[in-house]
């Protein structure tokens, strides 16, 4: 195992079982973690970091497979990424850190957070709450792989996966659609991922930043985290989407602060 020894204000890599991961710290104090989205990586939190290093030490990480960091080798799971974040943070001494999660990144959160010690978490248009599914919804999916198994079998597998990818690009989410095979097939574990079942383990307090146009993880969403978590509280950025935080600078920094007691 490689580690590279993190000093202030510096990138660094990390190996976790033969993937090379890259994290960034900045600032000193108390460690706050920030865990990014899924098709985005560390430097979404730029903004963000700038005001938080002022008062405590941030360790930005891109997750396996985005930035800078090497895609898993096998399809990995919530469970596989919470697991290199929690060696991550046992090598670089981290015992309660304060979690800060955007979408995927609130996955891998609130998993670590139902079971290690965290002084606090905030979340930010957060995953976990597996989505209600349509009857079209499964209908198009099984339709799909009825696709993938008989086309081949009538036309050939060269035109069979021709039609299979021009079907895939128009039905397919932008995400599923930009991602390598490795990464389509992870995203596909990771996003039927339901992690209800723990929130309820999680003491620590927890803020909500959530946009009420969210469509990707709606604000009903926040709302069952707020029912299942113990000490939460919510704040609703008016007229922003998914990237609530992006969307509404100000309230977002003003909330993270008055959170976390900073002057």
């Amino acid at each position: 195992m490689f580690f590279s020894l993190p000093l202030q204000d510096m990138d660094a890599r990390y190996t976790y079982e033969g993937i090379e991961l890259t994290y960034s710290i900045k600032g000193q104090g108390d460690t706050i973690i920030l865990l990014h989205g899924w098709g985005c990586d560390r430097n979404i939190w730029k903004a963000t970091s700038e005001f938080l290093s002022n008062h405590f030490r941030v360790v930005a990480v891109d997750f396996a497979g985005f930035g800078q960091s090497a895609e898993p080798q096998t399809v990995w799971g919530v469970e596989e990424y919470t697991r290199s974040i929690e060696a991550l943070t046992q090598e670089l001494g981290i015992d309660e850190p304060i979690l800060m999660g955007h979408s995927f990144g609130g996955r891998v959160s609130i998993l670590y957070a139902s079971r290690n010690k965290t002084r606090s978490i905030i979340l930010t248009d957060a995953a976990g709450v597996k989505p209600r599914r349509t009857l079209g919804y499964y209908r198009k999916v099984y339709t799909f792989k009825l696709m993938k198994w008989a086309l081949p079998l009538l036309i050939g597998s060269r035109k069979a996966q021709m039609l299979i990818e021009q079907r895939r690009s128009k039905s397919g989410s932008s995400d599923y659609n930009r991602a390598t095979p490795m990464m389509r097939a992870i995203l596909s574990k990771c996003v039927n991922e339901d992690l209800c079942h723990v929130m309820a383990k999680i003491e620590a307090p927890v803020l909500l930043f959530w946009g009420d146009n969210d469509t990707a993880t709606p604000l009903s969403d926040a709302h069952k985290m707020q029912r299942l978590m113990k000490d939460t509280g919510l704040v609703v950025a008016q007229g922003a989407g998914h990237f609530a935080m992006l969307e509404q600078p100000e309230l977002w920094s003003g909330a993270v602060k008055s959170f976390l007691k900073i002057e």
